[in-house]
């Protein structure tokens, strides 16, 4: 009879379900995250600096999913390694959108076109500080691992810096999301109403069309809460009941922060340019009965542009 492993008041069961939890969403972002990567890689005409902060953003989420996938190895050497390099990962994530907030912030509400020039200080920014918060976190940290992960501290110095190391700055990125992004649609929300009040009919088309394209980025800081909202919850509660799992939360805190490659990759990267490239390269080498099978959205209704950073006037200058 096997030896049943308790962790807290999980068992060996349950750590087998959250790690194909983690399994199967980590997939789903991995593949998600790749296509992103593999249509910046092969498509050219992506190449600009708009997408070039979306391919960081996928190329982190993939990373991070690869690691998040190994599931559960052993204590020791490549627990630590995983646990080190998804938290690394994890983090420049969630800051490469921060660099996406702020490149429409400083494009749409300051007017300013030099951002493409800001990009050594997106790179300082981003893996600089993933990587000085996961040196950190290896302050007073009791390393355990919890099925599906090998970022768990078991002690209580580790879990505050776990809280400062990790979620500080995920909180910090939400925040400064929903605020810049707010920002953005109310100037473009003003900028309608003026275009509105002076009956400017081009400018008033041009206005809304921008509106209609900012008006789901302003959803965008909810993937952030969505993700990992569950995963702060059982963080919390673990600190203040120790030892004292709550199985469905453990659940959905691995399921929806494994699921956050595949929301960035839908969210950022599915926009315009790219089902435009791939219907290009579906009438190019597609004979036209298979062609006809594909759904008339790929033809993106007139070429429109929707809500990628291009649309915005964020585009190469040379």
């Amino acid at each position: 009879m096997a030896t049943l492993h308790v962790l807290g008041n999980l068992t060996a069961h349950d750590r087998r379900i959250l790690t194909a939890v983690n399994a199967g969403a980590s997939s789903l972002s991995f593949v998600g995250s790749s296509f992103i990567v593999l249509c910046y890689v092969l498509f050219k005409e992506l190449r600009k600096f708009s997408f070039k902060l979306v391919f960081f953003l996928a190329l982190s989420d993939m990373l991070c999913s690869f690691f998040s996938i190994v599931g559960d190895p052993s204590k020791g050497f490549f627990c630590y390694a995983q646990g080190y390099i998804t938290h690394f990962f994890c983090v420049a994530s969630f800051l490469w959108t921060t660099t996406i907030a702020f490149t429409l912030h400083r494009t749409v509400v300051r007017h300013m076109t030099d951002v493409e020039d800001l990009e050594p200080m997106f790179h300082l920014y981003v893996w600089g500080t993933s990587l000085v918060v996961t040196v950190m976190r290896s302050i007073g940290n009791e390393h355990g691992h919890l099925g599906a992960w090998c970022w768990t501290e078991t002690g209580r110095t580790g879990k505050v810096v776990h809280f400062i190391t990790f979620y500080a700055p995920l909180w910090s990125a939400i925040l400064f999301n929903g605020f810049t992004y707010f920002q953005v649609i109310r100037m473009l929300n003003n900028a309608t109403r003026m275009a509105v009040g002076m009956s400017d009919r081009t400018y008033q088309s041009d206005a809304r069309a921008d509106m209609k394209a900012l008006n789901r980025w302003g959803y965008y800081p909810l993937i952030l809460i969505g993700s990992w909202a569950f995963g702060t919850i059982n963080r919390i509660h673990d600190f203040i009941v120790p030892g004292h799992k709550i199985f469905w939360l453990s659940v959905l805190d691995v399921g929806m922060a494994a699921l956050m490659g595949l929301f960035n990759s839908i969210a950022y990267g599915l926009n315009s340019s790219v089902r435009r490239a791939i219907h290009e390269r579906l009438d190019l080498f597609l004979p036209e009965r298979l062609r006809r099978w594909f759904p008339n959205s790929l033809k993106l209704r007139g070429q429109q542009q929707e809500s990628e950073l291009v649309s915005l006037k964020i585009q190469d200058q040379q």
